[in-house]
């Protein structure tokens, strides 16, 4: 399994754009599906984008579809989300997780993903 630390939270005014980085540490990085997730205070952990471990494929929240871009770097050992046009409600705790098993298909459930990292504060100001 792989262990992942998020980074490049922070505040923004709404309509503008914050990059999120995942560094992953661990073997085989390449075979576990990335996603990111967000939670609200008060709100349940939500899912925004996640990533196939071949970087063929994508999904979106229907919430930050056309916002937002997942990508990964498996020579790096990174995932990127680049979040534009930004709204007040995209304020939250973003998540980075790695996939529970090697070669998962997608998921948009928080319990198929073994590992987290501690979360990155991103805020959206009116």
């Amino acid at each position: 399994q792989v262990q992942v630390e998020e980074s490049g939270g922070g505040l923004v005014q709404a309509g503008g754009s914050l990059r999120l980085s995942c560094a992953a540490s661990g073997r085989a990085f390449s075979s576990y599906t990335m996603g990111w997730f967000r939670q609200a205070p008060g709100k349940e952990r939500e899912f925004v984008a996640v990533i196939r471990w071949s970087g063929s494929s994508t999904y979106y929240a229907d919430s930050v579809k056309g916002r937002f871009t997942i990508s990964r770097d498996n020579a790096k050992n990174t995932v990127t989300l680049q979040m534009n046009s930004l709204k007040p409600e995209d304020t939250a705790v973003y998540y980075c997780a790695a996939s529970s098993g090697q070669f998962q298909y997608f998921s948009m459930r928080a319990q198929d993903y073994g590992s987290w990292g501690q979360g990155t504060q991103v805020t959206v100001s009116s």
